[in-house]
């Protein structure tokens, strides 16, 4: 049985979850997930759960922050004044919003609205948090 290894192209179907149980992303309702092995285009765990599997392989595995989408980086936590948002936005906890930094364009979460400035934060949404995943190998080439 063939096996996955790196520089495969791999199809996969999966399902993910959060420690409470819920669905934050899921193929199933969709075309599987095509990525080669080893670029680097997945979380490392997900890659890592992968390698070694035939196709009709199932497993579950979770996967720690640091093989995910990291800790949570307080750096990328930034108070900014009420002033500096676009007068035609009402800032609202949880409203995703698009900075222009020296970098480029950076997606950021509205984290808490004061009376004066706003919290935003620039971290991956599933930063710092532990992820399970249900894999299927569909198919590999």
């Amino acid at each position: 049985m063939t096996q996955v290894k790196d520089g495969d192209s791999v199809k996969v179907h999966y399902t993910g979850t959060l420690n409470d149980g819920t669905v934050f992303d899921s193929s199933r309702d969709r075309e599987p997930l095509e990525f080669t092995m080893g670029s680097g285009m997945l979380i490392p765990g997900f890659e890592s759960a992968v390698l070694g599997m035939g196709v009709g392989n199932t497993t579950k595995v979770t996967i720690a922050p640091e093989n995910a989408y990291g800790e949570v980086n307080e750096e990328l936590i930034l108070d900014v004044p009420k002033s500096q948002v676009p007068g035609h936005i009402t800032p609202e906890v949880g409203m995703m919003l698009q900075l222009q930094t020296e970098e480029g364009m950076m997606e950021v979460v509205i984290a808490a609205v004061n009376d004066d400035s706003i919290v935003l934060d620039a971290n991956h949404p599933l930063a710092g948090q532990e992820l399970t995943f249900e894999i299927e190998v569909v198919a590999i080439n």
